[in-house]
């Protein structure tokens, strides 16, 4: 320090930090062997305190405003000092300026994968980042635990731990949050509250308030997302019309094929048995779901459904009723010349009698049956 430097202490009285930054979060002013007269003015901004230590310990703190400095404002530096009666001389102390202002969009992030345990699709990773924001809420503990004799301590010396504490903080609450891995996305607010919650404990330690803590996106590996994807449409999907739609897809093609109406009828005939097969499948898990509900007081005894059978038909053979025949059975009859395209059937919701070559679901069997072979 030069001579001027050591004048302009001598004289000036006044005390204050103009902040030209945005990243600083403590300031030591710095005066000529830290030489503090007797009643010099100290000037506190908004969002600013100023602390007073003396031989490393905390003494007094002053809010925002202007403040002479004697023994009246400085109570506990006067009883450090011993000052019974007010001091002329100046003394020695250092004086912390604190920034108490909101640093915001503070990053976070997991470095490597988080893992979760659950309940529907096991173990699986996944990662997550976010912003958060700060502020210093007790400049004491502040500078006790952080800080120490830092003279000019910006948010990027402090960034790295409080990240390390987020992300591991962060990792606990998931887990402890036991929100579903498929509701992440939808459920971010709360997830951001519980981790805020989780956090601000650890962040009081260190005199530091966490105003503000945001998950911005949770990812997760692409097979795993493509499943929670598949088992959500299938949750909110009307069966009965996708097989309705794939049997129509399938009479379409069929008729596209060159075999022709033996081909057309063959695919109108297994799209109607796909669609029944599936449809007494999707019944028959819905029944079951039903079957393991509990049943209200005083219910009577809830019988099983029956299982579901494939649709039976009548056919008129010699000028009499035989049957019931399902489809295997009346394909073999239709292979050995029992039953033929004029042979009549009926079956449970039929009109009436009608020609098995004009059955949607029989006529495609017809396409199976070899033709007659050629005379010797």
């Amino acid at each position: 320090m030069n001579i001027w430097d050591k004048l302009k202490g001598e004289f000036i009285d006044i005390i204050e930090w103009l902040d030209p930054t945005s990243d600083t979060m403590v300031y030591r002013f710095e005066r000529y062997n830290n030489e503090i007269k007797n009643g010099a003015k100290l000037t506190v901004r908004e969002s600013q305190i100023a602390v007073f230590v003396d031989q490393g310990q905390i003494a007094d703190v002053f809010t925002p405003g202007m403040h002479t400095l004697n023994t009246e404002n400085l109570p506990i530096l006067a009883t450090l000092k011993g000052w019974k009666y007010g001091f002329e001389s100046p003394f020695k102390s250092e004086i912390y300026f604190i920034n108490t202002k909101n640093f915001t969009d503070m990053k976070w992030g997991t470095k490597n994968p988080i893992m979760l345990n659950d309940d529907r699709y096991g173990l699986l990773e996944i990662r997550a980042f976010g912003t958060y924001a700060i502020k210093v809420n007790d400049g004491g503990k502040f500078i006790k635990e952080i800080v120490g004799t830092d003279g000019n301590f910006t948010v990027d010396e402090i960034d790295g731990q409080l990240r390390s504490i987020v992300v591991t903080r962060f990792t606990d609450a998931v887990g402890e949050a036991r929100i579903p891995v498929e509701g992440f996305a939808g459920n971010v607010n709360e997830l951001s509250e519980f981790a805020h919650a989780a956090l601000q404990p650890e962040f009081n330690d260190y005199g530091i308030e966490l105003t503000k803590f945001l998950v911005e996106n949770v990812s997760m590996p692409e097979e795993v997302k493509k499943e929670i994807f598949e088992l959500s449409r299938l949750e909110r999907i009307d069966l009965d019309k996708l097989m309705k739609m794939k049997a129509a897809k399938a009479m379409e093609k069929a008729a596209e094929n060159p075999g022709g109406a033996a081909g057309a009828g063959m695919g109108i005939g297994m799209g109607f048995v796909m669609a029944n097969q599936v449809g007494g499948m999707f019944n028959q898990q819905t029944q079951g779901q039903q079957s393991q509900q509990p049943q209200q007081a005083g219910a009577p005894g809830a019988m099983p459904p029956p299982l579901p059978t494939s649709v039976q038909y009548f056919a008129g053979i010699n000028g009499q009723q035989a049957g019931p025949f399902d489809l295997l059975l009346l394909q073999k009859m239709i292979s050995t010349g029992e039953i033929t395209g004029d042979t009549l059937l009926w079956a449970n919701g039929m009109a009436g009698w009608i020609k098995a070559t004009e059955v949607p679901s029989v006529a495609g069997l017809f396409g199976n049956v070899p033709p007659p072979l050629p005379n010797a």
